[in-house]
This record gives structure tokens, C-alpha cells and sequence, in this order.
């Protein structure tokens, strides 16, 4: 089942961040390439929803004095999760061969 291109971004911001990918790190990096604040309960809600889909696991980090004792919760990508971008990846190959190099003009 092809994946949404918000979940693509997600992913790949996720892969990018590798062993950094928690909640803070993901949105500052989502925020950064978009242009656009993402909520966190959007976050939350969106990375749930991986989850349950089978592309991401969720690991707890040990708790940290500057977060009051608190853990952090961080992500990575399944198996499935690789496989499901990367078959993102090759339906967008497919559908921009064939198609010249242009301008997008305003």
C-alpha cells in the first residue's frame, strides 16, 4: 500500500536523525525543510499511526535530570518502514521519467 507523502517526509526525517530521531529533533528538522511549525500532537498523532502501520518502532531513553527525570521516546524505521519509502521512491522515479527538465514558471 503506498505510503502518503506526509508520511515519506516523516520517514525520512526519521532515517536522517538515525539514533537522534526523537520528538524535538523530528519536529525542528520537519519545521526546518517545510517551512511549516508542526504541532506536537500532530507529530505524536502521525508517528503513532507508523507504528501501528509497522514502518517505525519507538525505544524509551533513559531518564535525564534536565527533562525532570523524564525519558525520551525515539524512533526508527522497520524493515517495512525502508521498504515502504523506497517503494515511494521508485513510483516517483517512475512517474517523472519521460518528463523533460522545466521550468516551473509563476
Amino acid at each position: 500500500m503506498p505510503i502518503t507523502l506526509n508520511e515519506q517526509i516523516l520517514l525520512i526525517a526519521i532515517w536522517k536523525l538515525a539514533d537522534e530521531a526523537y520528538g524535538v529533533k523530528i519536529q525542528n528538522l520537519l519545521s526546518e525543510h517545510t517551512g511549516k511549525e508542526v504541532a506536537y500532537g500532530t507529530l505524536y498523532n502521525n508517528l503513532d499511526k507508523l507504528i501501528k502501520k509497522g514502518y517505525l518502532n519507538s525505544r524509551m531513553g533513559e531518564p535525564t535530570a534536565i527533562r525532570g527525570g523524564k525519558r525520551k521516546a525515539y524512533y526508527s524505521l522497520t524493515l517495512e518502514g525502508k521498504k515502504a519509502l523506497q517503494a515511494a521512491r521508485e513510483l516517483q522515479a517512475q512517474l517523472w521519467s519521460g518528463i523533460p527538465n522545466m521550468e516551473f514558471k509563476s
